[in-house]
């Protein structure tokens, strides 16, 4: 697996990060145990970045990622990169925005206590908080590093304003926004801010969080606890044209890349020189491998140009925001802890 140093940070990663938000419950039921192997299967590939967050299931995703690489957590810390994310509270109305240094400092030893590690590689602020200002949460995270319980320091979700703003704090060294053939604004200010800041980029979603895979149709529906069942980018007539498209890349792929459209989707974002890392999450092993070969996937300008005019006309992806989310997170979290106490 080909590696990249992730900005200005001394940290070697490999350009698929495995994403572990599925196994936080809001994607609906899964296996845990087929979760397991599938990471370490990751592993076996070459894969050495895991990005979850303290809001997927509140522990439950972080505890099934450090069960899973307990072994090389243990005795070989240093090859595993484990980047986590906070900032995210949950309350009785839903999840709510909580970046004080008061929370960050909380969730930082909830996480290393779920994740089993003793220093968390790079941590994330989850979501922009409008209710505190970004010098208090950037100070707030220098203090984490000086202490030892984190390494670098990250956000996800934040636009230049914001970054500009953090920045004037500490160092902000890693950006984790959303990307994919379906969503690309980033590629106007927030990408090129980054790429001269040198500003290390993992995207998430850049499978459009599986409508790029091609394994969907105007049939499929889902579980009223995946997060997908409520958001307009998996409905009606934006569904149903933007699976034209992916009709369409997934032709081109096959009859002129010879790759899947999955394949496709991977490389494109990996193409922007802005770019570090994809985050791929996946229950089955076979789609960390697809992921892993994408990287082989060069995609020259005339290609990119195709898939430039295979797009026009799709209808803009949005994704999921805190305030949406579902809740099932706090029940998934206690079902874990309740079975590892049978």
């Amino acid at each position: 697996m080909e590696t990249v140093t992730l900005g200005m940070t001394d940290l070697k990663v490999s350009r698929i990060a495995f994403g572990a938000w599925e196994l936080g419950g809001e994607w609906g039921s899964f296996d845990q145990n087929q979760a397991i192997a599938t990471m370490r299967y990751a592993r076996e590939r070459g894969i050495n970045l895991f990005d979850t967050a303290q809001a997927y299931g509140f522990g439950a995703s972080e505890r099934i990622l450090g069960r899973a690489l307990r072994a090389d957590l243990d005795r070989r810390r240093d090859e595993v990169v484990i980047a986590t994310k906070g900032g995210l509270r949950m309350t009785e109305n839903g999840l709510v925005r909580d970046s004080s240094p008061a929370w960050l400092r909380q969730g930082v030893d909830d996480s290393l206590r779920a994740l089993g590690v003793d220093y968390i590689d790079l941590y994330q602020v989850h979501w922009p908080d409008p209710n505190v200002a970004l010098a208090e949460t950037a100070g707030a995270l220098e203090e984490l590093v000086r202490d030892g319980k984190i390494r670098h320091v990250g956000v996800s979700n934040f636009d230049v304003t914001q970054m500009e703003e953090f920045a004037r704090t500490r160092p902000m060294e890693t950006l984790q926004p959303p990307y994919s053939l379906f969503r690309r604004d980033i590629e106007t200010e927030v990408l090129p801010y980054t790429r001269a800041h040198d500003i290390g980029v993992l995207v998430y979603g850049p499978l459009a969080h599986g409508l790029l895979t091609g394994s969907m149709d105007e049939r499929t529906t889902f579980a009223d606890d995946d997060w997908r069942s409520t958001n307009p980018s998996f409905h009606g007539d934006t569904f149903h044209r933007n699976l034209d498209k992916v009709r369409d890349l997934e032709r081109f792929a096959s009859e002129e890349l010879g790759s899947s459209v999955g394949q496709l989707a991977i490389a494109a974002t990996l193409a922007n020189p802005a770019v570090d890392v994809a985050i791929v999450g996946s229950q089955r092993a076979q789609h960390v491998a697809e992921a892993v070969s994408a990287t082989e996937l060069h995609l020259g300008d005339d290609d990119l140009a195709h898939i430039d005019q295979i797009m026009v006309g799709a209808v803009p992806f949005t994704g999921p925001s805190p305030d949406l989310m579902p809740t099932r997170r706090r029940r998934v979290a206690d079902d874990l802890d309740a079975s590892r106490t049978r």
